[in-house]
């Protein structure tokens, strides 16, 4: 038997995923961003490659378009930047979801991630990546905080600069 018919599934499971990213492009042209075919595609890659990374599995488009469509109004996401932050924005949600043991939803962290970046990284995803995430994750894994009470950053996420200093 012909093993291409295995492939089919992932192969139309792409084009949906190609289908819903096209169309965040009419949300998103009001902020002034918008994928081409080839950008569109790239982000389709990059998916695939982050879920194998993390070792993770997906149904439909998975969690792009709700990326696609909190992030598009972030004062720090621009034309030029685009696809790249949304691929680093992809890796961080698949590393994070993760990291936090399936303790949050997908909407709380993209919700969490956003308040994040625009409100205390200033649109730096090194910072989210490296310091918030990496710290709520923790809290999380090591139930050093009561991290469902979580309300904007008005947390200790904040209080990131002394986070060697604190005593658990």
């Amino acid at each position: 038997m012909n093993n291409q018919f295995m492939f089919l599934p992932v192969m139309l499971m792409n084009q949906q995923t190609v289908t819903i990213i096209r169309d965040c492009n009419d949300y998103t042209s009001r902020f002034g961003l918008k994928l081409s075919e080839q950008e569109i595609l790239e982000l389709v890659e990059n998916r695939k490659m982050v879920l194998e990374e993390t070792g993770r599995i997906e149904f439909g488009g998975g969690i792009i378009q709700k990326l696609i469509m909190e992030f598009a109004d972030s004062v720090y996401v621009n034309q030029q930047d685009y696809v790249e932050i949304l691929n680093e924005l992809q890796e961080c949600f698949y590393y994070f979801k993760k990291e936090s043991l399936e303790e949050i939803s997908d909407d709380e962290l993209i919700g969490l991630m956003k308040l994040y970046y625009d409100e205390v990284c200033h649109g730096s995803i090194e910072f989210l990546r490296s310091s918030m995430l990496e710290n709520y994750c923790r809290d999380i894994r090591y139930r050093t905080k009561d991290y469902q009470k979580v309300n904007g950053y008005e947390d200790d996420y904040t209080d990131f600069l002394d986070w060697d200093e604190k005593k658990y």
